[in-house]
């Protein structure tokens, strides 16, 4: 469904290494630096980027909004929340867990980044 996303960053090396880290917990390579100063993170079905906003104002993170990362287990999703807390991330929403809802059973795990932006690594449980 999405080419790719992009979000805001104050700091994109320090971002880069947060998601380096998080994202290495689930399998992906760091990421690569164009000479703009965005990083990018390259998968067969998309783009994930950060970037310095091109307003020139403080990256700032959207109230509502959360980015997903698919976790292939609790495990992985628990070590991913370890890791980004380990290295900037700060954990919010309830801890790591199984949420029951309308489209079933997820374990999620949130954190926010360290420019604020909430994220999370979701398992689908069977």
């Amino acid at each position: 469904m999405f080419s790719h996303i992009m979000i805001g960053a104050n700091d994109v090396q320090a971002s880069k290494v947060f998601y380096d880290a998080i994202l290495g917990e689930l399998g992906h390579k760091p990421g690569v630096m164009d000479d703009k100063g965005r990083c990018f993170y390259f998968t067969d079905t998309g783009v994930f980027a950060l970037t310095k906003p091109i307003d020139g104002e403080e990256a700032c993170n959207g109230n509502g909004s959360t980015i997903g990362f698919a976790a292939t287990s609790p495990e992985q999703a628990d070590a991913w929340h370890a890791t980004g807390v380990a290295n900037g991330g700060i954990a919010c929403e309830d801890a790591p867990g199984v949420r029951e809802g309308t489209i079933g059973k997820l374990y999620l795990a949130y954190l926010r980044d360290p420019s604020g932006n909430k994220i999370c690594a979701l398992h689908r449980v069977s």
